[in-house]
């Protein structure tokens, strides 16, 4: 069997319901404490209670790009009619240079219907929101490496369009969903990364080995893309700790991150972590995008870089 690949460990950044001073204390907390990246959700609502606050993603990255010096800065993930792709294309190569070079680019077809409806963006069918997030991947691409770009899409078109300045470097796409057919389609075909949701946890042996066709099927080395998982983390000094954390963590985030969380979520000591990290890494899991449990999360990431860390730095 061929060695488990390297490990990339991204956290999620404070963002609904939480202040400016709570973002900002825990983006420099992981930049300082060894993390290699931070990540935001894209929604217009805090989702489900349209009245939750949160911060726009795109804007929160900016104000922390800023402020960090090593983690990049992405989006789980940015869906099509939010934004013309053209208009995403500048915010994104904005940040770039802001960050020296730091933004991941996260996609997906998008999901919540009344933050789209209620605020007057479209929400199409999902077969034509997959088409849109294709053609939002392909653009972006293109205004990313292209002097002048050109495009006839069903639901976006550009003319001789021009984005300038260009990103520092490339950013990486990140294409997140679980759709083993059209989605996946779309992943061999444009992304570097591709994220499982949380909630499709148990299912990551599958949707791999679906990855892994479609990467076939485009004539793609799946080693080129990086497999990343979304994931609840409950990490504790002790297990009885660790358990009261997990039991409190399947009622908050119930059939959506806390989905199969016991069964195949990471959780525990930090010796059982370390465990449940290595079982996704041999089926060629080599990213975690993570959710940290706790009021402060800075509590239990410190934790984690501290004792989990350097078992994945060697």
């Amino acid at each position: 069997m061929a060695s488990a690949p390297l490990c990339h460990f991204g956290v999620t950044l404070p963002q609904i319901k939480r202040s400016w001073e709570e973002t900002r204390a825990a983006a420099l907390c992981f930049d300082e404490s060894g993390f290699d990246s931070v990540w935001v959700c894209d929604h217009l609502y805090g989702v489900p209670m349209p009245n939750l606050p949160i911060f726009e993603a795109w804007s929160e990255l900016a104000a922390v790009a800023a402020l960090t010096e090593r983690v990049e800065l992405g989006t789980l993930v940015t869906p099509p009619f939010f934004r013309n792709p053209a208009v995403l294309a500048k915010q994104v190569a904005t940040i770039d240079h802001v960050s020296s070079g730091r933004t991941v680019v996260g996609l997906g077809a998008g999901w919540f219907q009344p933050e789209f409806e209620q605020t007057g963006c479209s929400f199409p069918s999902l077969g034509e929101r997959m088409r849109a997030l294709e053609e939002t991947a392909t653009i972006l691409k293109g205004l990313f490496s292209e002097e002048r770009f050109s495009f006839d899409g069903r639901h976006f078109q550009l003319k001789d369009a021009a984005s300038e300045p260009k990103p520092v470097r490339r950013p990486p796409i990140l294409i997140g969903g679980g759709g083993e057919k059209v989605l996946m389609g779309i992943v061999a075909r444009h992304a570097d990364i591709w994220n499982n949701m949380a909630v499709a946890q148990a299912q990551l042996p599958g949707k791999i080995e679906a990855l892994r066709r479609r990467c076939d099927e485009e004539d793609r080395d799946p080693e080129t893309l990086r497999i990343s998982q979304q994931c609840v983390v409950v990490i504790a000094e002790n297990d009885e700790e660790a358990r009261r954390s997990l039991a409190r963590a399947q009622k908050i985030y119930g059939g959506h991150m806390g989905a199969g969380l016991e069964e195949h979520g990471i959780w525990g000591t930090p010796e059982r972590v370390i465990e449940c990290i290595e079982r996704h890494r041999q089926l060629g899991c080599s990213g975690f995008v993570i959710e940290f449990f706790g009021r402060d999360t800075r509590d239990p990431a410190r934790l984690f870089a501290e004792t989990v860390l350097p078992a994945f730095r060697s």
